[in-house]
């Protein structure tokens, strides 16, 4: 679902991050570390475009969103609002900064108190942000509802999470995120938690608030649904970006030995099984039974001996006494 990028030089982006960086300490054995989760990132969040941060988990993809949407500090770098540099805010401010940016959450049963209704939940919302209450506050409800294709409205408005499905769980959450009327929606995994036969309802509901201006960082460990859904994509590993470029570009011409293995693991049905068989034939030395190697968690370098980056431990620099 590509989009016309915008003209850089008629207009600002509604979220840049320049020069992202985490660093969280770690203490073992009396010795403190300290472990760079997000280092250096750069990220330009566009007005009626989708920017799709791909990457295997603990590659910091959800530490950036976090740190996008203030709920952890950064330790360098800045996040400028329409131009603006945001600093450290006090409780007013962040308030007035969440009406602009909102973040979805993976687990939608997690994310909804499951002892109030989605009358309570988004009604709370809608007050904070709206200042609507009673009978006007309940028409934004359902306006919310409708708007997520919560369909009749009135159907949903008086049940407790456990009574919907996953699908409609996410929904009311990103309705709950409209009610704020933000210009940034930072969904982090947004559909890996759902039913696969309902994830493209889901994504094509976030292409239609894209179609209405709405920038949105799109999150996700699967390069195919980001090739789908998104404008652009960044590439992340070990907490860097190691690509970046139009979602045609990336997928189709990827530069990086990561993106490579990104791709050749997702599914494609239309990928020539016989490459497939002599490629395994040829990594195990002619035993048809034999697995290809795979990427090890506790050494996942090994895959990736021609890769430029260095392992996580690389980054962790430990603190002089």
């Amino acid at each position: 679902m590509p989009h016309t990028p915008p003209d850089p030089a008629a207009a600002t982006p509604a979220l840049r991050a320049t020069g992202l960086t985490k660093r969280f300490p770690v203490s073992r054995f009396g010795r403190k570390r300290f472990i760079d989760a997000v280092v250096d990132v750069d990220l330009d969040l566009w007005p009626g475009r989708v920017v799709a941060l791909v990457g295997e988990s603990g590659s910091g993809k959800s530490t950036v969103a976090r740190l996008l949407a203030q709920l952890i500090p950064h330790t360098a770098g800045t996040i400028e609002l329409h131009g603006e540099t945001v600093g450290k805010l006090s409780s007013r401010k962040f308030r007035d900064y969440c009406r602009h940016v909102q973040m979805i959450f993976q687990d939608p049963f997690a994310s909804l108190n499951a002892i109030h209704t989605v009358r309570y939940t988004l009604g709370r919302a809608v007050a904070l942000h709206q200042g609507l209450r009673g009978k006007a506050g309940e028409a934004a409800i359902l306006a919310l509802l409708d708007r997520v294709a919560l369909r009749p409205a009135e159907r949903f408005i008086d049940k407790f999470p456990h009574e919907l499905s996953g699908g409609q769980r996410q929904r009311v959450a990103i309705a709950r995120a409209l009610a704020a009327g933000p210009e940034v929606l930072l969904a982090d995994e947004p559909i890996s938690m759902l039913d696969v036969s309902i994830r493209l309802g889901v994504l094509n509901l976030l292409a239609e608030l894209r179609d209405e201006g709405i920038a949105i960082l799109y999150i996700t460990h699967d390069i195919a649904s980001a090739r789908y859904f998104a404008d652009d994509i960044v590439v992340m590993y070990h907490g860097k970006v190691v690509e970046r470029g139009d979602s045609e570009s990336v997928t189709q011409h990827p530069t990086h030995e990561y993106t490579q293995l990104l791709i050749r693991s997702a599914p494609d049905p239309g990928r020539d099984g016989a490459v497939d068989t002599q490629e395994r034939k040829e990594t195990t030395d002619g035993d048809p039974n034999a697995l290809p190697p795979t990427v090890d968690e506790d050494n996942h370098t090994a895959a990736l001996t021609a890769s430029p980056l260095e392992s996580t431990s690389a980054s962790q620099t430990e603190a002089r006494p």
